[in-house]
């Protein structure tokens, strides 16, 4: 051969190996593109396959005219799973189920915190840390809005590094007031907000079913209901940082317990179709305390 030809050949097999890798690569612009990538960073493209997010960070007080208190460290974990939903107008879609875990640790020795000195009513409070059972996406993720246009993996590319970012801000009935809460107030009033990132090159690979990304969490709200601190003025504000694990495993020891201990089945993911209502922590502790006040009072009746 040549060596002309041999520079041909060369070139065509790079210009194959290119056109080829290119192919193997999601298109964030089109509507299954936006589905493949969301639900690679959420979860798995493999139906039922389990994933783990794990964040760690801090918890502070907000009162206006005195100094922020960090009232605790936190250490969180959420474990989910997704399963492909058909639309005969949508196409493909997923939704996901997940249950998650969020403990409230002491802010010098990092052990769990069951009972805590309120610093402002002087009372011991019974910690009730976050285990909400399920977590699920409200409805399915589909690559068209309602109207029919299309959707795109809308994100930030900085020099390979995919940005996404998503704020929530939440105001509804607060489920453990009453039934003129629009007299009085009493609503729940908070702002999520998660950024994920990671690397560009690996979430549009499209021969990798899962993406590892980084997530940061910022939540605001009131004070939670097991401090029983009423309409006291003042908030919470959370600093989180965390990543999407290789496996449940790579969870920290203080997790891995306590969930074995308390909660074992939050070792895994909710069944796939799963229908239950969403928990948080404002229902979870109504449903603790409304048991509670029943036993109290079948107790009482005997």
């Amino acid at each position: 051969m040549s060596h002309l030809n041999k520079l041909t050949a060369l070139f065509l097999a790079a210009f194959f190996l290119s056109a080829t890798a290119q192919a193997e690569l999601i298109d964030p612009n089109s509507p299954e593109g936006y589905v493949k990538l969301n639900r690679k960073v959420q979860c798995s493209l493999n139906d039922g396959e389990e994933t783990v997010f794990r964040w760690t960070g801090r918890l502070y007080s907000k009162v206006f005219g005195e100094p922020d208190r960090h009232l605790f460290n936190v250490e969180g974990m959420n474990v989910r799973a997704c399963v492909t939903v058909t639309d005969p107008k949508m196409g493909d879609g997923y939704r996901m189920v997940s249950r998650e875990i969020m403990l409230y640790l002491d802010p010098e020795t990092n052990e769990v915190v069951d009972t805590w000195q309120n610093p402002w009513t002087g009372q011991t409070n019974e910690v009730i840390h976050v285990h909400n059972d399920p977590v699920n996406s409200r409805g399915a993720s589909f690559g068209y809005n309602r109207d029919g246009s299309p959707k795109k993996f809308e994100h930030i590319n900085i020099n390979g590094t995919y940005m996404l970012n998503m704020e929530i801000p939440l105001f509804y009935h607060n489920p453990m007031g009453g039934n003129y809460q629009k007299y009085i107030g009493g609503t729940y009033h908070a702002t999520e907000i998660f950024d994920f990132n990671g690397s560009l090159d690996t979430l549009l690979d499209a021969s990798r079913d899962i993406e590892y990304p980084v997530v940061s969490w910022v939540r605001m709200s009131k004070w939670l209901p097991w401090m029983e601190m009423g309409d006291r003025i003042g908030l919470l504000w959370v600093n989180a940082m965390g990543k999407k694990l290789e496996s449940y495993e790579q969870l920290p020891e203080v997790l891995k317990d306590t969930i074995a201990e308390r909660f074992p089945e939050y070792q895994h993911a909710p069944p796939l179709d799963d229908t239950r209502r969403n928990e948080t922590t404002w229902t979870k502790t109504k449903l603790i305390l409304d048991s509670r006040n029943q036993a109290d009072s079948k107790a009482g009746g005997h």
